[in-house]
């Protein structure tokens, strides 16, 4: 009994301690005094289903933070700013909660003009995780998702004058299966600080007892047709409803139709005259408006919008599987948007500081992010749409736990029980219902790589179908399982892919990584963490170009799209193309514009010069000697009995990514020799190659052309090298290239290949920055 009265006296010190470790760290950036409670995130926060009439109840609550046990507040322990996670700075409170607490919050707020019949509705931007209502004093409802919004019809709760809005957040963070994305409560590496409660708009608004609860349109370029799908919260007699579509206010077409009692929902389609293409280049948008009408009285209006645009998959006239944009290759170059913030964790401060992130973005010359493991509000993606930037959406899962993580080798998936699956697969639709109007919204991404990847085939047939107008990545990386629009490579610091499949485009769903710690811009005073690290601007813009000149070579390949991580540093991590607080612009829009524009022209098919081992099985000379000490010495020349003819590729272990090839023993130099003939001298050479845990020097002609080792990440997949200078080195006739590659570990494989590629001068389409 001594114990637990002391470990109960104790308590309060060890969560002031935990407190004081995770949350001490401090950042502002410069919208953090724009914060004011009395105008703080009024954006209207359903744009895809306006009304006229809607009241903002973001501000100053109360709060307490209480043992589970403990059934409701006896009394409120300070003020909150709502819509701020209660762990975040510019809550004001700056506190940590964890599982075996509650977070309670308590406002009030009057109704206006409200009258028999009406109906109030309470909706939630997103509260994370477990949200019970409480309506005065009455539990009104509840929701378990910590990243979708949700309403709840208040009506039966209400009294006269004030109302008393009670709500209880439960979040265990990182020690359930629940969707949590990054948030972990010991924050590291890529994880970040956790984030309870409340952090997007909370609102009112009112109907009458006919409404519409959701809408969700669906473009047909082919047909020039706009889809709308209409679901009522109720309808309580037989009803008109009227669809109106409006091109910059001029009326463009309309339906009436009729509906019965009690139908739950019905599709009106509207065909689009002359219609104008949505594109990043050119995001045009369509207004439009629907009303339940009982003969001449509207019951519910609501406005929306929508943009005509396609994306699907298609042959280029390489022959190789592309993703497609209204019908016509697409190349997708984006960046990894995590979304966070110093001083607000999940949520931006401002509107503006939110959509500063997306026009860097735009400015740099991407014209795609993938938001990561993470869901924004839906001003967010409006602004998107407005802006045209493509955006791949991740379903925020985040289970990291070994017991539900898998590598990359492994054939079988993670194993859910009935409640871990159900309850991710709510939040999976509920996220596809909710945003599924939102044309910059291209690709649904339900797993990222082994993180609580489970029923893979299941789960990514049934994404699938229920939404046919988008693109499947599942996995993004990691253990593919043949399913899905992609096959998807992630390769740190890469670049590299898989060649495209029949049915399937090839995508580079992450890579880069490149870190520099910009002093004064930091978060922590811990281990800053990026998968190449710099120490200075010049090293990291040096690698970022080469980078992107790699980059390029797999257009020719048939690469469909690619991801570099990331837009900000976050937290540890600091491989961000700004810093975290968004001061500093680590590399100027200018010089990544004159990069990355080649990336959007046509592309020729890729030459073989000398194919790798995973485009077709080849032979090398090969012998095998002690490291040199020299690195820029070329293999010995050896009487031609001690080169043996052996095929590729090389490796140290049965290597469950390289097709079958050679033993290369343990702490031995692997030399490799062989000649290739050239009818003409190519401008430049692509060096295809796997180098895992090793180092190599590639010759031609006695030439060094490159010097290389194992970086950054797990190998899992082939990279590409650019060799700029390398037709000074060649001649027409025979060449040799020379290859010396030593171990760094027991585990060690290698395999190469050399290519030409290039581009056309001609644009796919042209980049917004271009001018043209």
């Amino acid at each position: 009994m001594k114990k637990i009265i002391f470990a109960l006296i104790l308590l309060p010190f060890l969560l002031h301690s935990q407190d004081t470790d995770v949350l001490r760290f401090s950042m502002k950036t410069r919208w953090s005094d724009e914060v004011s409670p009395e105008k703080i995130w009024d954006v209207y926060p359903r744009p895809q289903m306006k009304r006229e009439n809607w009241q903002n109840l973001n501000g100053k609550w109360e709060y307490a933070v209480l043992p589970i046990s403990v059934n409701k507040p006896e009394k409120f322990q300070g003020e909150i700013l709502v819509p701020f996670a209660i762990e975040s700075e510019l809550s004001g409170v700056k506190k940590i909660v964890g599982p075996e607490q509650n977070l309670w919050y308590q406002t009030s707020f009057r109704i206006s003009n409200y009258q028999d019949g009406d109906i109030i509705h309470l909706n939630f931007g997103a509260v994370d995780w477990k949200a019970e209502i409480f309506v005065n004093n009455q539990k009104a409802g509840e929701h378990k998702g910590g990243f979708t919004p949700f309403s709840i019809d208040i009506t039966p709760f209400l009294e006269k004058d004030e109302q008393t809005l009670t709500v209880k957040v439960w979040d265990p963070t990182d020690k359930g299966t629940q969707p949590r994305g990054k948030q972990v409560s010991d924050p590291k590496g890529i994880w970040y600080t956790p984030v309870t409660g409340i952090w997007q708009t909370v609102w009112i608004e009112k109907t009458k007892a006919d409404y519409i609860k959701n809408l969700k349109n669906t473009p047909d370029i082919d047909q020039s047709t706009i889809h709308s799908e209409i679901v009522f919260g109720k309808l309580n007699a037989d009803r008109q409803i009227k669809v109106v579509a409006f091109n910059k206010g001029q009326e463009i077409g309309s339906k009436i139709i009729m509906t019965k009692k009690g139908q739950e929902k019905a599709t009106v389609s509207l065909h689009i005259p002359e219609q104008m293409l949505w594109t990043p280049e050119n995001p045009h948008l369509y207004d439009l408006s629907v009303e339940i009408m009982d003969g001449t009285t509207t019951l519910d209006h609501v406005e929306s919008y929508f943009g005509m645009r396609k994306i699907s998959l298609g042959k280029d006239e390489n022959g190789y599987t592309r993703i497609m944009l209204n019908n016509k290759p697409f190349f997708q170059f984006g960046l990894l948007d995590q979304g966070w913030w110093p001083d607000g964790l999940f949520t931006a401060p401002t509107k503006e500081a939110m959509m500063y992130d997306v026009e860097m973005t735009k400015k740099w010359g991407f014209n795609m992010l993938r938001k990561h493991v993470k869901i924004e509000p839906a001003s967010f993606y409006y602004e998107c749409d407005k802006m045209g930037m493509l955006v791949w959406q991740d379903m925020p899962n985040g289970n990291y736990l070994d017991e539900l993580r898998i590598q990359a080798w492994e054939e079988e998936d993670a194993k859910r029980d009935e409640e871990s699956s159900t309850q991710f697969e709510r939040e999976l639709k509920e996220m596809m219902d909710y945003f599924h109007s939102f044309p910059s919204i291209v690709v649904w991404v339900p797993f990222n790589e082994g993180w609580g990847q489970y029923d893979t085939e299941r789960v990514t047939r049934w994404t699938e179908n229920y939404d046919p107008s988008r693109l499947i990545d599942s996995p993004s990386g990691w253990a593919d399982r043949k399913v899905g629009d992609m096959i998807d490579v992630h390769l740190y610091p890469g670049p590299g892919m898989e060649l495209p499949e029949e049915n399937r485009a090839s995508v580079l769903g992450e890579f880069g990584g490149i870190g520099w710690v910009v002093e004064d811009h930091i978060w922590w005073d811990k281990r800053n963490w990026g998968y190449l690290t710099y120490e200075d601007q010049a090293g990291f813009k040096k690698r970022f170009t080469e980078l992107m000149e790699d980059l390029v070579s797999l257009r020719s390949f048939g690469l469909s799209a690619a991801i570099y991580t990331q837009t900000t540093d976050v937290e540890g991590e600091v491989n961000g193309l700004m810093t975290y607080d968004r001061e500093v612009i680590k590399i100027n829009p200018q010089e990544t514009q004159k990069l990355i524009s080649p990336l959007y022209k046509k592309s020729q098919e890729y030459e073989t010069i000398i194919s790798d081992s995973e485009i077709e099985s080849n032979t090398w000379l090969v012998n095998f000697s002690k490291p040199s000490p020299d690195k820029k010495k070329q293999p010995a020349t050896a009487i031609d009995g001690i080169w043996k003819k052996e095929k590729a590729p090389f490796s140290s272990y049965d290597n469950y990514f390289l097709p079958e090839g050679s033993l290369w023993a343990t702490n031995k130099q692997l030399n490799l020799k062989k000649e290739f003939n050239l009818s003409s001298i190519p401008d430049k050479i692509i060096l295809r190659y796997y180098l895992d845990k090793s180092a190599m020097n590639v010759y031609l002609n006695g030439n060094l052309i490159a010097s290389e080792k194992h970086e950054g990440g797990r190998k899992r997949h082939y990279r590409n090298m650019l060799v700029a200078d390398a037709s000074k080195h060649l001649k027409t006739g025979k060449n040799v290239i020379s290859i010396q590659v030593t171990a760094a570990k027991d585990d060690h494989s290698f395999d190469i290949g050399l290519y030409t590629t290039s581009m056309k001068d001609e644009y796919e389409v042209f980049p917004a920055e271009s001018g043209n």
